[in-house]
């Protein structure tokens, strides 16, 4: 499979233009996930002219194996599980706390640290175009878009959007919201990093900067 995205940002114009559709919609909201989403949202925020916030969700690793996610949690306290992992933990209902535990507080150190004193979105309502740089296991999303389907009154369309995915990850999302926009769905998916030239981390300041740069032209509109 070649590379089909320079960067994060690159990949972010690319993915807005499969979502002209909601430009200059005063009923859309994009929301990332920190912190690869980000720089994939500013950019398809900016190009449809609408306003970029964030939705914190935090991967719940197996401990002494971080990378293999039992599950995740998201705003608003929402803990999804993958039930295949959690149920070979041991003492599984101590692991689960405690973990679940330590990454709400991460969760919330973080969300204080890119809000910068910013209200969270009012989104009731709203067409919410959820947006991250890949889609693997697809915990983090699920644990997103669970979280939304809970906000009070409802959001009104959801919308999951990612430059890649694999075809199961992105086909599994279509019967729980109300549209997939993945531009590239691969049979051949190893990870999402294959598919980027660049894919270094993005750092705390990077996604301070970009929500204060959209904030500020949100405002100055």
């Amino acid at each position: 499979m070649h590379v089909l995205f320079q960067n994060r940002s690159d990949a972010g114009r690319q993915l807005a233009e499969r979502l002209k559709d909601y430009a200059d919609r005063s009923d859309v909201i994009v929301l990332a996930l920190p912190r690869g989403g980000v720089p994939v949202g500013y950019e398809v925020a900016r190009a449809l002219r609408v306003p970029l916030d964030l939705f914190l969700v935090r991967k719940l690793g197996v401990p002494g194996d971080e990378e293999l996610a039992f599950g995740a949690i998201a705003s608003g306290g929402v803990l999804v599980q993958n039930e295949e992992v959690a149920r070979h933990l041991r003492d599984a209902e101590r692991v689960i706390a405690e973990v679940a535990d330590r990454e709400q507080r991460e969760l919330q150190r973080r969300e204080g640290e890119y809000r910068q004193g910013r209200a969270a979105p009012e989104l009731t309502g709203k067409t919410v175009i959820l947006v991250d740089d890949g889609l693997a296991t697809g915990s983090t999303m699920r644990a997103a878009v669970v979280a939304l389907r809970r906000v009070p009154d409802h959001v009104g369309r959801l919308i999951v959007a990612v430059p890649v995915g694999s075809q199961e990850g992105c086909a599994e999302f279509r019967a729980e919201v109300d549209d997939v926009v993945c531009l590239v769905a691969s049979d051949d998916f190893r990870s999402v990093g294959q598919f980027y030239e660049d894919f270094s981390q993005t750092s705390d300041e990077e996604v301070r900067e970009l929500l204060a740069r959209a904030a500020n032209r949100e405002g100055s509109a």
